[in-house]
């Protein structure tokens, strides 16, 4: 999808919010499909910050960054430490998270087989699919050897 098409959506949606796209938003959402990384408000705040442009303050990140999940723009995920990251979605192919629960990094994967269950799932609950977030956490190949090697150390000790 092209970016203009997301900004005219944006504005659409605004509009039915009765709000307008001033030049705090539309810098937040030009940054925000800008970067193809998962991020934090905060991270998202530095970023603006270090770049020129209209000023933006923190609470008018937080706040953006709520009216575009409501509008399906971005999403939000746990990350399962009481920590929010984001991504923007709007024209993207549906994929689900691993988390690294050691050191935070996030994989996304996208699995038919995984997709073909969760609709037999809900079928046979009676439930027809709409959506849905998979989140995986575990601890990648890093943090496994770390996590040994301390244990290790522990044991001698």
């Amino acid at each position: 999808m092209e970016f203009a098409e997301v900004t005219r959506r944006f504005e659409d949606y605004l509009r039915k919010e009765n709000r307008k796209l001033t030049p705090q938003r539309q810098r937040i959402l030009d940054k925000v499909f800008a970067t193809s990384e998962h991020f934090t408000a905060d991270t998202l705040y530095g970023w603006l910050r270090e770049e020129e442009g209209p000023k933006v303050s923190r609470a008018t990140v937080y706040r953006t960054l709520e009216v575009l999940t409501r509008g399906g723009f971005v999403e939000g995920l746990d990350t399962g430490d009481g920590g929010l990251v984001y991504e923007h979605v709007m024209g993207q192919e549906h994929h689900d998270h691993i988390i690294c629960l050691g050191c935070g990094r996030i994989e996304e994967f996208h699995d038919q087989a995984i997709e073909e269950l969760q609709e037999k799932a809900a079928r046979e609950k009676g439930f027809t699919l709409v959506s849905h977030l998979l989140r995986l956490s575990g601890y990648c190949q890093e943090c496994q050897a770390k996590n040994a090697a301390e244990d290790e150390e522990d044991e001698r000790a």
